[in-house]
């Protein structure tokens, strides 16, 4: 059955529970974009039809979190743009300090110092006609960047979560440390459990053991153990690289292994982390709530993280 009530709240513009949700702000409807290094209004931005992005999913991109007048961890979303780019031979056509110039002066032009998310999008560029042969690209890369003002909703509840049968892949087929515009398959597991309530899905490897959600990395706790996946099948995280440092730095014990569905389902807390949303508590699995959400390990590594976070602005304002 159809989900209305969720269905209604976003036609009224109201928030809805999620780990990428976000309260609407009027505010967007006269922020600037930057598109091929002009900045132009956001409603307006167009790209060609024959682009390789918009035709085949042909780009990769990054989503930025402005915190405090930081861009957070932008080393290392950077390290992951640049690195993507070269293994799908895009040239990005511009040095990591012209691309932070560049964001800057977006940043600066909106009057954006906290509180919003930039989405940072590299595309192969027009091609003479939409096929895949990547030898048609008539020109240079697109680069798009789009900047909203998105905060969490204050009194989200915790996510509700669902297990897909559509399954994360191994590099060999489709490698998910490239972060690109393809998310087929995610969204796939995603309408695989929408029409339940859930929120997201819970996605197992191509081998049975849990390995994410759709758009988030997994994390859960039993007797106080933070528990998740190994790095090969899951999101390049660099939310999730941040909880695991954490963790190792003492915020809680961590294993990380192959697990089967059932170690899972027995969790004392479940999160998710992500850009957007950062530590998300989960409150229920297939309909089942939770014994704790947010419970006290999630809660002291979501405390870590805000510290982590304000650390790092304090060093790396760039507004």
């Amino acid at each position: 059955m159809t989900d209305r009530p969720r269905a209604e709240n976003r036609e009224r513009n109201q928030p809805m529970p999620g780990s990428q949700d976000f309260t609407p702000d009027p505010r967007n409807d006269a922020v600037l974009a930057l598109l091929d290094g002009q900045l132009v209004p956001a409603r307006e931005a167009q790209v060609s039809l024959f682009d390789a992005g918009f035709g085949l999913g042909d780009g990769v991109w990054e989503g930025l979190r402005l915190h405090r007048g930081a861009l957070l961890f932008l080393e290392a979303h950077l390290d992951r743009l640049y690195q993507g780019a070269a293994a799908l031979r895009i040239d990005i056509g511009m040095t990591r300090a012209e691309l932070t110039a560049s964001l800057r002066e977006l940043l600066r032009a909106n009057g954006m110092e906290d509180g919003a998310h930039l989405r940072l999008m590299v595309t192969r560029g027009r091609k003479a006609t939409i096929n895949q042969d990547p030898r048609f690209t008539t020109g240079r890369s697109t680069i798009a960047v789009t900047a909203e003002f998105k905060r969490r909703p204050a009194a989200a509840r915790p996510l509700a979560l669902a297990m897909s049968s559509i399954r994360t892949s191994p590099p060999e087929i489709f490698d998910m440390h490239l972060n690109t515009h393809s998310r087929l398959n995610y969204i796939r597991a995603l309408l695989d459990v929408m029409d339940t309530g859930a929120d997201e899905a819970i996605m197992l490897d191509h081998r049975g053991f849990v390995a994410s959600c759709n758009a988030t990395n997994l994390f859960w706790v039993k007797d106080g153990t933070v528990f998740t996946s190994r790095d090969h099948f899951c999101f390049n995280g660099i939310t999730r690289g941040n909880v695991i440092a954490l963790c190792r730095d003492g915020a809680a014990p961590l294993r990380q292994g192959d697990w089967e569905a059932e170690h899972l389902l027995a969790a004392d807390e479940v999160f998710v982390t992500g850009t957007m949303g950062g530590v998300t508590p989960a409150g229920s699995i297939n309909d089942h709530a939770l014994p704790a959400s947010p419970g006290p390990v999630t809660t002291a590594i979501a405390q870590a993280y805000e510290r982590l976070k304000d650390a790092y602005a304090e060093e790396h304002a760039i507004v």
